[in-house]
């Protein structure tokens, strides 16, 4: 491999520029983004034989069995004076000689396993390799072409008020998953985080599956009996930054402020207490890059949900800043290059190695050609989180009467995506599970969740309205607002409560921290409709393929009769938001004549209701 010069050539440029001419003003900005890649990848090539061998450094960093039953111990630590291991070899603590005399007790920043005591506060790393490890055995679904996510929290994935486990998971949460039509699962939390109620995203040991679901082992099942059943699943992976712990955390591992971060201020994020990574360090990439390839290989993920990619992109990490969507915006000395090209980095080896991987960025900021190949100048991403879309849903539900809902607002904030480059919808997340938010279910019902969703007494107005709205809110948002879907843990049958991890604030309850799946084994009880209704939306979704069609063309918004009525996928789709009206011989347009029949797999239509009088989906013919 010829080293790059200066001038190097974008391969396919004039696609992006194709789609979108106004970043040709960009163009040197896109140049040295892709000649800063190409050397870093010549760099890989000359010092590591290529990042194939690179991306597998967590075969000989860490502590490493030997084929005659020795350890073989290695770490980078520039700060240190020496470094030793203690310990029983089953319990190991890295012993840190500073070059100012100090004396400290690590966890290897590439520990694969760690767990701490009932009454402890800080985790001890734990060798783990067992004599008959688990063999997964069934080979990873195809790439669907319409993904449907399910967000999932492993510990919280049970009615009982405690934490969940990985085969809780694997018994009782994916059959469900796979009964609701999704082919996609995003979990959560699974890289190891000394704070429970951190909900996974601050991080203490990258390498390790956090101890407090179970073993390893068990995690591997998990992920190959979704296999089994043609789902895949992706890693919520967290390279935004880190947790500040110092004794079970990647924080001053060789006695210093930087080492794997840069030093502060600039290695703080002040709104996250936490501490961000050095991109431009050549041993931060070989961790990072390498955390990748070990959930790929060892776990057999199937690819990525990036957390916190705004923050990543920019030197302002995107506090204070509201973006208007002005191309300036992303361009220039506020956009962080190094934490660039290490994503393009990441996108560009995982899709090299794995041609299946999906990668998906939580992004605000709406970044251009965040989800265009590496070799467009793009970052590589398959698809961004159209997360404006939630947002909206919760302000108009916070904010406006049902009379002054504007169709017009409603449809742009679905369809105002950048041409080409594939979103994730989604009409709410774990985001609005957690305290100090509400789920959609309950903007819509509030605390008649708790004493009116018998079936055994009369549909009182609230409920009426609320399960309808729930419904046509999912639906529109599915069908109109991506070419991918996200749905949070139990928000398809409008799971009733917040979600609060135990704290000092609660006195430490896991009353909050958990999913009500039996409210769903209760018939007398609404909230299996809405599950019906998620099951059956997904399943003709599978059949008819919306997600993976082009946009919505939209044929009718009517203010005065609060009328939505758009085509996709050549479904027919009508909308009456209208809070108090229902129409009968409505007459709307198509493009092309002939009978549209009803799409009777969406059962639980209403036509007799007071917010929705017709909500149906036609099939040409």
């Amino acid at each position: 491999m010829a080293e790059p010069g200066d001038n190097v050539t974008i391969p396919e440029f004039n696609n992006l520029l194709q789609m979108d001419p106004l970043l040709k003003t960009y163009d040197k900005d896109f140049q040295r983004r892709y000649e800063l890649l190409q050397k870093k990848l010549f760099q890989l090539e000359e010092a590591e034989g290529g990042f194939d061998q690179f991306t597998r450094s967590y075969r000989t960093f860490g502590v490493q069995r030997q084929p005659d039953n020795s350890l073989f111990f290695k770490e980078w630590a520039p700060a240190a004076e020496a470094l030793f291991l203690t310990g029983d070899f089953t319990v190991q603590v890295v012993v840190v000689h500073t070059k100012e005399g100090e004396r400290l007790y690590r966890i290897s920043p590439w520990a694969k396993y760690v767990t701490r005591e009932e009454k402890s506060v800080i985790y001890d790393w734990v060798h783990w390799d067992p004599a008959l490890p688990y063999i997964q055995i069934h080979p990873r679904p195809k790439k669907p072409t319409s993904l449907r996510i399910y967000e999932a929290h492993v510990g919280i994935a049970s009615p009982e008020s405690t934490i969940a486990s990985y085969t809780n998971f694997t018994t009782n949460v994916l059959p469900r998953i796979k009964d609701l039509g999704y082919n996609c699962i995003q979990l959560m939390a699974i890289m190891e985080h000394a704070y429970y109620a951190s909900f996974g995203y601050q991080v203490t040991s990258f390498f390790a599956a956090s101890s407090r679901y179970g073993t390893p082992d068990e995690l591997k099942l998990l992920i190959d009996t979704a296999h089994s059943m043609g789902i895949m699943v992706l890693l919520d992976v967290v390279h935004s930054h880190a947790s500040k712990n110092v004794e079970d955390g990647l924080n001053k591992f060789d006695g210093s402020d930087s080492c794997f971060f840069h030093s502060s201020p600039r290695g703080d994020h002040s709104q996250w207490d936490s501490r961000l990574f050095n991109y431009s360090s050549w041993e931060v990439l070989r961790f990072l890059l390498s955390n990748l390839r070990w959930w790929m290989e060892e776990y057999r993920f199937d690819g990525f949900r990036f957390d916190g990619v705004t923050s990543m992109l920019y030197h302002h990490h995107g506090v204070g800043t509201g973006f208007s969507g002005d191309y300036s915006e992303y361009f220039g000395l506020q956009v962080d290059e190094d934490s660039l090209v290490y994503l393009m980095l990441a996108n560009h080896i995982l899709h090299t190695l794995y041609p299946s991987c999906i990668t998906v960025a939580e992004d605000v900021s709406g970044m251009p050609a965040l989800c265009r190949e590496v070799q467009e100048g793009g970052l590589g991403f398959d698809y961004r989180l159209a997360m404006a879309i939630p947002d909206k849903w919760i302000q108009i539900l916070k904010e406006l009467k049902d009379e002054d809902w504007d169709m017009g607002n409603i449809i742009h904030t679905l369809t105002n995506r950048r041409y080409g480059e594939k979103c994730i919808a989604y009409a709410e997340s774990h985001d609005q599970a957690l305290v100090g938010d509400k789920s959609l279910a309950f903007w819509l019902m509030d605390k008649e969740m708790y004493t009116n969703m018998s079936s055994l007494i009369p549909m009182t107005p609230v409920i009426d309205r609320g399960l309808q709205l729930h419904k046509m809110i999912r639906l529109l948002t599915h069908s109109m607002g991506g070419e991918g879907y996200l749905n949070f843990m139990g928000n398809e049958f409008g799971h009733p409560e917040w979600l609060d991890f135990p704290r000092e604030g609660n006195n430490q309850s896991y009353h909050y921290a958990r999913r009500q799946f039996n409210l769903l084994d209760i018939d007398n009880l609404r909230y299996h409709q809405l599950y019906a209704f998620d099951r059956d939306m997904n399943r003709t979704e599978d059949k008819y393929g919306w997600l993976a069609a082009p946009p919505a063309f939209v044929s009718a918004k009517h203010e005065g009769d609060k009328v939505i009525v758009f085509d996709r996928a050549n479904v027919l789709f009508i909308f009456n938001f209208h809070p108090t009206k229902s129409f009968q011989g409505y007459r709307v347009a198509v493009d092309v004549p002939g009978k549209y029949p009803f799409c009777s797999h969406l059962s639980l239509m209403s036509t007799e209701c007071i917010i929705c009088f017709y909500l149906k989906c036609n099939i040409r013919q």
